[in-house]
């Protein structure tokens, strides 16, 4: 059973009977980049290292310095908050991937085992796209401490997208 409280909090029973707060955080950004060259941005790992710096740290536990982000994948990685306290194994399973259905991953690690993810990009004229990213966090007890990071996070995500995408390279 879910309930909707507002915008940004659902509360659920959870098999175990056990009450279950989950909050969102849903931060939304005009980009200076096509829908096209953001979303090829999306596709590599470093992208991903470069926007959450210095908040996290994601170093993938296979070595590989890639990762695959076919429909059904699942990546692991060493995560550090602020690049130096070890926050466990992060692991992103790839739920849906496309430039046109946008993408949806189920993530989590020890201390966070749900955090959903998901970005939409939409088009927009002169050579701009809308970006939302949208999270939706359940860690228990700690989920009001979680998603008051996450949301510090995601606002710092966009601001270092738009300075990427800023960059004449």
């Amino acid at each position: 059973m879910e309930h909707k409280i507002g915008k940004y909090i659902t509360v659920k029973l959870t098999k175990h009977g056990e009450v279950s707060i989950m909050k969102t955080v849903k931060k939304t950004s005009i980009f200076p980049a096509s829908k096209k060259k953001v979303f090829s941005r999306l596709l590599k790992l470093k992208t991903l290292q470069y926007i959450a710096f210095p908040y996290a740290t994601f170093t993938p536990m296979d070595g590989v310095d890639s990762m695959s982000w076919e429909v059904g994948s699942t990546s692991r990685f060493k995560f550090r908050l602020f690049g130096v306290i070890p926050f466990g194994t992060h692991t992103i399973h790839v739920i849906r991937f496309g430039l046109d259905e946008g993408i949806y991953t189920h993530e989590g690690n020890e201390h966070v085992p749900t955090w959903n993810h998901e970005i939409i990009l939409e088009e927009l004229q002169g050579n701009r796209c809308r970006y939302t990213g949208k999270v939706d966090i359940d860690a228990g007890w700690k989920t009001i401490f979680v998603w008051m990071w996450a949301n510090c996070f995601y606002t710092h995500r966009q601001k270092k997208w738009i300075k990427l995408l800023s960059r004449k390279i």
